[in-house]
């Protein structure tokens, strides 16, 4: 194997001390079916790709003879060298032989890894598809260089893939690995998904104090269709490009940083809940619900007496001209059907384009394997920024979510229908701690599940609420409502943070980009509403309203959202009466 035809054409990257400074964060893998090509040439599509900042290349064709493989594959490698970046060829070590490519990708039906590294020698880039942490084992084992992680979304260009593994499963095996390498996800990736695929692979292994590698994350994304198939791939590389190296919309702190710590939090969070809510009233926030049936019009009333501006809108096509109104997104999936998957599919993917929150609520989702798949669907269809359930639901999303490989301890849990009692009450505090703890951390957003006390995480602090009534378990669509509550908190939070009052820039800054303490606010005034709905309290600013007349869950509602109304008016003229008054109110504990 000394032979000068079998020494790679351009040492300074094969140099096996180099392979550790290979960019493999825009990985074009190509595809010469006229479906995706069309009637293009490969090598112009792949010039164009490369000008635009395709950082690899993998030459991919199993249907030409040797002797077309080798015209084309020594053509791409001029492309490639001429910008310094690897070609590796899909499968046949005879042509990457042939052409002084810088290494081949196989699969798990290709030639065996230790055969090729045999063949080509240890400065060739060998890397290897996986789609189970068994299989990524094997493949470090046997020396790859690289994994290519998926498929995680279906796709034409690969017919043949033995299974879809969403991006739970591509978390699940990076979060499987004993050692660093480079890793890639392909399969479906496009730049609707591409910073979501980024951002929520992430396995963050840091309270492992001997993880070897404590935050996991991609090294990038391959793509097939989104540069081969583009009218301009030039054009459509310099957009994935900017999407990988920087923070998606909806992410409120940067990719792989941790948030920052907050001093004497609850205190924080209980100032700020009524500068947000007074924030809503002035700006009236645009709350989209694609909501259950049977709560339709009592979340509008909400939306409308907390200060917000609803509109009912199950109809996914609507969906970008709404978010680029600015407003936030509740999709709650008590009606569930085909038709509501595709629109709850194409409504989160409009609102995380542009970084607008989306509030996830699994109604039932616990009840029926139909209702599991849809939640499972559901997780892989977008990012949600806030996840809210009972304890039944938000146990069932922890487990449906945790991907094909999975071992989570959590059984089955058993739910009977919506209501909010069914399927709970099974958890110690401390058990419910962790799954709201552990689901936040793994899906990097802001979880809650709701019960006689609340429990809201976002994967570091955990805080426990005890405001309430009783009739909110009572009443059908109080949880529906809440989340209706919680997206117009965090939209203003996020898009909005100033109000016409006497709140300081200091505090309107505190305001902004904190989807914790916005869904923090919106539990506490939803809840305290529920409680002087019901029991009026003479310390409230300005003196107590009048004196309920509740007798009962049918009462209760118009009381509460009279209540609702009054916190926001209070919130509007006196924040800083309000801040005391909750103060000496709030049932809170931290974690």
């Amino acid at each position: 194997m000394d032979t000068d035809e079998q020494k790679f054409a351009y040492p300074d990257i094969n140099k096996q001390e180099d392979k550790s400074k290979i960019d493999y964060s825009l990985y074009l893998v190509t595809d010469s079916t006229p479906e995706i090509l069309g009637g293009r040439d490969l090598v112009d599509v792949v010039q164009s790709a490369v000008t635009g900042g395709v950082t690899i290349v993998q030459y991919r064709d199993k249907t030409s003879d040797t002797a077309e493989l080798v015209r084309v594959a020594t053509k791409l490698h001029v492309v490639t060298k001429s910008f310094g970046i690897p070609l590796l060829i899909n499968d046949r070590i005879d042509v990457a032989l042939a052409v002084g490519a810088e290494g081949v990708h196989l699969g798990q039906d290709d030639m065996d890894l230790r055969t090729a590294r045999r063949l080509l020698g240890s400065d060739a880039i060998i890397g290897a598809s996986v789609t189970s942490p068994q299989e990524a084992s094997k493949a470090l084992d046997s020396g790859a260089d690289y994994l290519g992680i998926g498929t995680v979304f279906a796709t034409p260009t690969k017919r043949d893939a033995k299974s879809i593994i969403g991006i739970s499963g591509a978390r699940s095996i990076l979060a499987s690995l004993p050692r660093r390498i480079p890793c890639v996800c392909i399969g479906g990736i496009n730049a609707s998904n591409a910073q979501r695929v980024l951002f929520q692979t992430q396995h963050d292994d840091s309270d492992n104090k001997t993880s070897p590698w404590p935050l996991r994350r991609l090294s990038g994304i391959a793509v097939v269709s989104a540069i081969v198939a583009s009218d301009v791939p030039e054009t459509a590389a310099v957009h994935l490009s900017s999407l990988v190296h920087s923070s998606p919309p909806f992410s409120s702190f940067p990719l792989g940083g941790p948030k920052a710590e907050l001093k004497d939090i609850i205190e924080t969070m209980v100032k700020i809940t009524p500068l947000v809510h007074a924030s809503v009233a002035s700006r009236k926030p645009l709350s989209h619900n694609m909501t259950n049936q049977v709560v339709t019009n009592f979340a509008a009333n909400v939306a409308y007496a907390v200060g917000a501006s609803p509109i009912m809108s199950q109809n996914g096509a609507e969906a970008s001209d709404l978010a680029a109104l600015k407003g936030g997104l509740v999709i709650n999936m008590g009606t569930v059907n085909p038709d509501s998957l595709v629109n709850y599919t194409i409504a989160v993917r409009a609102y995380n384009a542009v970084g607008n929150p989306v509030v996830l609520d699994p109604v039932g989702c616990g009840a029926t394997a139909l209702r599991r798949q849809a939640v499972r669907d559901t997780l892989n269809a977008g990012y949600y920024d806030v996840m809210k359930g009972n304890e039944a639901e938000i146990r069932t999303v922890l487990r449906e979510g945790a991907g094909p490989f999975s071992s989570h301890e959590d059984t089955e849990v058993a739910q009977h229908g919506v209501d909010s009692s069914a399927g709970g009450g099974g958890l110690s505090e401390n058990a419910k701690i962790n799954v709201v703890k552990a689901l936040a951390k793994r899906e990097r957003n802001i979880v809650l599940m709701t019960g006689p006390i609340d429990y809201l995480s976002d994967g570091n602090f955990v805080f426990a609420i005890g405001n309430g009534h009783k009739f909110l378990g009572e009443i059908t669509g109080s949880g529906c409502t809440l989340g209706t509550t919680i997206a117009a908190f965090a939209t203003e939070a996020r898009m909005g943070g100033s109000a016409s009052n006497s709140q300081t820039q200091e505090r309107q800054e505190s305001v902004r980009n904190s989807d914790l303490l916005s869904v923090f606010a919106a539990i506490l005034t939803f809840e305290i509403a529920a409680e002087l709905a019901v029991e009026p309290d003479p310390n409230f600013p300005g003196g107590a309203k009048t004196p309920s007349r509740v007798k009962g869950p049918g009462s209760f509602v118009p009381a509460f959202l009279d209540a609702l109304s009054d916190l926001r008016e209070t919130a509007r003229t006196n924040a800083t009466g309000l801040e005391q008054f909750y103060r000496s109110r709030a049932q809170v504990r931290s974690f």
